[in-house]
């Protein structure tokens, strides 16, 4: 199987570690990338020689010249839509990074892209993907819990500092933590309870990640290298923590909102509750949510790689540990692989599609205009 990956940064250099360790034939035939330098070095480490790839500055040249069974996409978000339009034209299977857009016409380009090709798509949404999420789906749909009518989600992020220090910071390029993290979580909530979401309101807060150092600071041309707590030198002498960049987190230029909340009304009139935070560390990392019916509640965390399931009108709760916490995005990324590679062989269809892309990012960008405004926004995805 000859991939093509548009874009090779650190995404798609862990992704295709996922691919290569199943031994299922996957070779990468070509790269286009604007650092092709770059692109070349990281493959080296795979052991995949330069002379075995071919590389290009250009998507179109790349497409037109190769014979690809698929194409991976992993450039900056603002280019996902773009290059994903290209390769659905030539009804290729791709596999997409997440946001799958970043603005309304983005998602407009890619609903008529879907229109018009015979492209799978396979979106990059590995929190639906794990074990853990495939057990929750599998107790909800039991109907144990009778229908769910309300869901509280959390996401605590125990390495936030990397929206703050690296280029996510850049909003114009990020486009805010709603599309760049809780588009994962919005998606696999969306998947547990099966319904069709059709208002969100929002509100999001920056109260930590902020000050008045200069705009474009570097940590170590800072008179507080040795001490501030976001700085290389603590992180990694003092806190143990993995250093994801060096711009300052206090700086006047640094975009992005340290803590959000989004609520949302489904088609049935049940609501949910979703919020992520920036700033806690360590045992305070928590990624899951409670997910309510009248006969119990299901709760469960990827980091404590755990599912209860409290009974309401017995007293009864069974837990369920799994052993995936260690895994790859909690076992997630080894299924979108598996899921890919099926894909392209014609023995499986996408289990994340691209309506499922386009319908998380939509809620992602009435999210911000949401929190921006004061206001409801209706989700529209017509």
């Amino acid at each position: 199987m000859k991939i093509g990956i548009i874009g090779y940064g650190t995404r798609m250099n862990y992704f295709l570690d996922r691919l290569l360790e199943l031994e299922r034939g996957v070779a990468v035939a070509a790269v286009a990338d604007i650092d092709p330098e770059k692109a070349k070095a990281l493959l080296l480490t795979k052991g995949i020689e330069g002379d075995a790839v071919r590389f290009y500055t250009d998507a179109d040249e790349m497409l037109e010249r190769e014979a690809l069974d698929g194409v991976m996409i992993g450039t900056r978000c603002t280019l996902h839509a773009e290059m994903a339009a290209k390769v659905m034209k030539r009804n290729l299977p791709l596999f997409l990074e997440k946001p799958v857009g970043v603005t309304a016409s983005d998602l407009a380009q890619l609903q008529q892209a879907e229109l018009e090709s015979s492209s799978q798509v396979v979106v990059s949404f590995p929190l639906r993907s794990t074990p853990l999420a495939q057990l929750a789906k599998e107790i909800i749909d039991s109907g144990r819990l009778g229908s769910i009518e309300h869901v509280q989600a959390v996401n605590n992020v125990p390495y936030g500092s990397v929206y703050y220090h690296s280029w996510y910071r850049d909003e114009t390029e990020a486009h805010g933590l709603f599309l760049q993290k809780a588009t994962h979580d919005l998606d696999c909530m969306n998947y547990l309870i099966g319904l069709r979401p059709i208002t969100v309101a929002a509100m999001e807060s920056k109260r930590v990640f902020t000050g008045d150092k200069p705009a474009q600071l570097r940590c170590g041309d800072c008179g507080e290298f040795h001490t501030c707590p976001e700085s290389p030198y603590v992180l990694q002498k003092f806190s143990q923590e993995e250093v994801t960049g060096d711009l300052c987190a206090f700086g006047v230029d640094t975009g992005n909102h340290d803590s959000g909340s989004v609520l949302v009304r489904y088609e049935t009139g049940m609501h949910a509750v979703y919020s992520q935070n920036f700033y806690t560390r360590k045992s305070a990392a928590l990624r899951g949510a409670r997910l309510i019916g009248y006969k119990g509640t299901l709760e469960f965390d990827w980091y404590q790689d755990e599912v209860k399931v409290h009974m309401h009108h017995t007293p009864r709760v069974d837990r369920y540990k799994l052993e995936a916490a260690k895994l790859p995005h909690f076992g997630g990324d080894a299924a979108l692989a598996l899921n890919f590679i099926g894909v392209i062989q014609g023995t499986e269809k996408s289990r994340t599609t691209l309506s499922t892309g386009i319908s998380s990012a939509l809620m992602c960008l009435k999210a911000e205009a949401a929190a921006k405004s004061d206001s409801y926004q209706t989700i529209d995805l017509t």
